[in-house]
């Protein structure tokens, strides 16, 4: 499976290396051209035991890369998970601006029926606001599907 995570910090670098060790194509983009240079040279921006080992030998053996193309990249996939930063805004609240940019990243470049997944860290009722973001520019048909860190009745999908 072609799968793009948007997003190289810690949720997103994992998830990448983890799906790319069980025999997926796994393409990280992010905008930080710093980051993305660093990982295509094995330097990991955070620390997690044997994640190096996992990045450099999915990197030697072309099941994952690295991009700053974001586009492209979402182009390439069948499944794309969000995983960029959510940071506090000065009330607290999650700041939603760069997992909406994604969200119409994603409805720019979809060129085929696409999975959706937003693993960011975000507030209840997100899943709707990014749904609707990439719904806003007339695409294709898409999944949608939160995967938030912790549920007791687990992600709920939609499709558009």
């Amino acid at each position: 499976m072609k799968v793009t995570v948007i997003g190289t910090g810690y949720v997103g670098l994992v998830i990448g290396a983890c799906l790319a060790e069980t025999g997926n194509d796994v393409i990280c983009a992010d905008v930080d051209s710093g980051k993305i240079d660093g990982l295509r040279q094995n330097r990991l921006p955070i620390h997690e035991p044997g994640l190096e080992p996992l990045v450099a030998r999915n990197q030697r053996d072309g099941r994952l890369e690295f991009t700053t193309d974001v586009g492209a990249a979402i182009e390439r996939s069948d499944v794309i998970f969000i995983a960029v930063g959510t940071p506090s805004d000065e009330d607290g609240s999650a700041d939603l601006q760069h997992v909406l940019e994604v969200a119409r990243a994603i409805g720019q470049h979809m060129n085929r029926s696409k999975v959706i997944v937003t693993k960011s860290t975000v507030p209840v009722g997100t899943a709707e606001r990014v749904r609707a973001e990439i719904a806003s520019i007339p695409r294709l048909r898409f999944t949608s599907a939160p995967i938030p860190s912790s549920s007791r009745r687990g992600p709920q999908s939609r499709t558009s």
